[in-house]
């Protein structure tokens, strides 16, 4: 039975359990660590949130050789684009986030049969920073750290999902947001349908 692997951040965590549920019959789906865990607290990097990165690559690199899925379905951004006090600072800065996105490919083509990236979705500014989370996110910076992903991803021919732009299209406010970065589930159930349907012809071609 072939087996779609996620890993992805806390957006993840709410379109994940509804993207299992849409698969096509005879895929199996698997993700990086617990999803429960990781819904204790979405804004740190645990269980199935993949975190940032670095994180991503990291946890990449200790796997064995494989392949060990089929399609390797992935993200990371919204950790990487924290401006962290006191001096605002990107938790992972851009030249670093393209390194590391360069690394996750080539770990990436060991171990599954084909990698497909899914883009950054939307962070509403004032509603993130209503939270007083202790740090800031800016849309501003989900478009450029996307248009970073989207370079590397086409120079290593990796194929993507606009997940961001897809979400985008469905409205901004607290009737799309639950808190300035994460979804409603009615949302989370759109997102999963829209992967779903994007990675058809690769399900079909791996199956």
């Amino acid at each position: 039975m072939p087996t779609l692997h996620l890993i992805g951040d806390s957006i993840s965590i709410a379109y994940g359990p509804h993207l299992a549920l849409a698969l096509p019959s005879g895929w199996s789906y698997s993700r990086m660590g617990d999803e429960a865990l990781a819904r204790r607290d979405l804004d740190q990097a645990v269980g199935a949130n993949g975190g940032d990165s670095a994180r991503v690559l990291a946890h990449l690199e200790t796997r064995p050789d494989g392949p060990i899925w089929d399609l390797l379905l992935l993200n990371c951004g919204l950790h990487d684009l924290k401006r962290l006090p006191p001096d605002d600072r990107f938790q992972v800065a851009p030249d670093a986030y393209r390194r590391n996105l360069a690394g996750i490919i080539a770990q990436a083509q060991r171990l599954t049969r084909r990698l497909v990236w899914v883009s950054t979705t939307a962070v509403d500014d004032a509603l993130h920073a209503a939270r007083g989370c202790g740090f800031a996110r800016r849309d501003d910076d989900v478009i450029s750290y996307n248009t970073i992903a989207d370079a590397v991803m086409a120079a290593h021919q990796v194929p993507t999902i606009d997940l961001g732009g897809f979400t985008r299209s469905l409205g901004h406010g607290p009737d799309t947001f639950s808190d300035g970065v994460h979804f409603h589930d009615h949302i989370a159930q759109q997102q999963a349908a829209h992967l779903v349907g994007a990675l058809g012809p690769h399900l079909e071609s791996l199956t």
